[in-house]
Protein backbone atom coordinates (compact mmCIF):
# COMPACT_ATOMS: atom_id res chain seq x y z
CA UNK A 1 0.00 0.00 0.00
CA UNK A 2 1.12 3.50 -0.70
CA UNK A 3 -0.02 7.07 -0.20
CA UNK A 4 -3.62 7.69 0.78
CA UNK A 5 -4.45 4.00 0.81
CA UNK A 6 -1.74 3.33 3.39
CA UNK A 7 -2.77 6.31 5.50
CA UNK A 8 -6.41 5.19 5.49
CA UNK A 9 -5.49 1.65 6.54
CA UNK A 10 -3.26 2.88 9.36
CA UNK A 11 -5.91 5.36 10.53
CA UNK A 12 -8.54 2.62 10.49
CA UNK A 13 -6.26 0.33 12.52
CA UNK A 14 -5.77 3.08 15.11
CA UNK A 15 -9.53 3.58 15.34
CA UNK A 16 -10.04 -0.14 15.90
CA UNK A 17 -7.42 -0.24 18.64
CA UNK A 18 -8.91 2.80 20.36
CA UNK A 19 -12.32 1.09 20.52
CA UNK A 20 -10.97 -2.12 22.04
CA UNK A 21 -11.38 -0.97 25.65
CA UNK A 22 -15.08 -0.18 25.24
CA UNK A 23 -16.00 -2.85 22.67
CA UNK A 24 -13.34 -5.60 22.58
CA UNK A 25 -15.36 -8.11 20.53
CA UNK A 26 -16.36 -5.49 17.96
CA UNK A 27 -12.77 -4.28 17.73
CA UNK A 28 -11.53 -7.81 17.01
CA UNK A 29 -14.26 -8.33 14.40
CA UNK A 30 -13.31 -5.04 12.73
CA UNK A 31 -9.61 -5.94 12.86
CA UNK A 32 -10.41 -9.26 11.18
CA UNK A 33 -12.38 -7.49 8.44
CA UNK A 34 -9.62 -4.94 7.89
CA UNK A 35 -6.91 -7.60 7.64
CA UNK A 36 -9.06 -9.78 5.36
CA UNK A 37 -9.70 -6.82 3.05
CA UNK A 38 -6.02 -5.95 2.93
CA UNK A 39 -5.12 -9.56 2.17
CA UNK A 40 -7.60 -9.66 -0.70
CA UNK A 41 -6.24 -6.40 -2.06
CA UNK A 42 -2.64 -7.62 -1.77
CA UNK A 43 -3.46 -10.95 -3.41
CA UNK A 44 -5.15 -9.23 -6.36
CA UNK A 45 -2.29 -6.76 -6.73
CA UNK A 46 0.39 -9.47 -6.63
CA UNK A 47 -1.56 -11.66 -9.06
CA UNK A 48 -1.78 -8.79 -11.56
CA UNK A 49 1.91 -8.07 -11.17
CA UNK A 50 2.86 -11.71 -11.69
CA UNK A 51 0.64 -11.94 -14.78
CA UNK A 52 2.32 -8.85 -16.24
CA UNK A 53 5.75 -10.34 -15.61
CA UNK A 54 4.76 -13.63 -17.20
CA UNK A 55 3.34 -11.88 -20.27
CA UNK A 56 6.65 -10.17 -20.90
CA UNK A 57 8.63 -13.35 -21.36
CA UNK A 58 6.12 -16.08 -22.17
CA UNK A 59 4.66 -14.58 -25.32
CA UNK A 60 6.16 -17.26 -27.54
CA UNK A 61 8.17 -14.80 -29.59
CA UNK A 62 11.92 -14.35 -29.54
CA UNK A 63 12.98 -12.61 -26.32
CA UNK A 64 16.42 -11.07 -25.93
CA UNK A 65 18.77 -11.96 -23.10
CA UNK A 66 18.42 -8.37 -21.86
CA UNK A 67 14.63 -8.69 -21.70
CA UNK A 68 15.01 -11.95 -19.79
CA UNK A 69 17.51 -10.31 -17.44
CA UNK A 70 15.03 -7.49 -16.76
CA UNK A 71 12.29 -10.06 -16.14
CA UNK A 72 14.50 -11.91 -13.69
CA UNK A 73 15.22 -8.65 -11.85
CA UNK A 74 11.48 -7.95 -11.62
CA UNK A 75 10.85 -11.47 -10.33
CA UNK A 76 13.58 -10.99 -7.72
CA UNK A 77 11.94 -7.76 -6.54
CA UNK A 78 8.57 -9.53 -6.52
CA UNK A 79 10.05 -12.44 -4.53
CA UNK A 80 11.60 -10.06 -1.99
CA UNK A 81 8.27 -8.28 -1.54
CA UNK A 82 6.54 -11.60 -0.90
CA UNK A 83 9.10 -12.53 1.74
CA UNK A 84 8.77 -9.14 3.40
CA UNK A 85 5.00 -9.59 3.67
Amino acid sequence: LEGDELRRAVARWKEIQAHFVDEPRTAVEQADALVAGLMEHLTAMLSRERAELEQRWAGGSEVSTEELRQSLRRYRAFFERLLAA
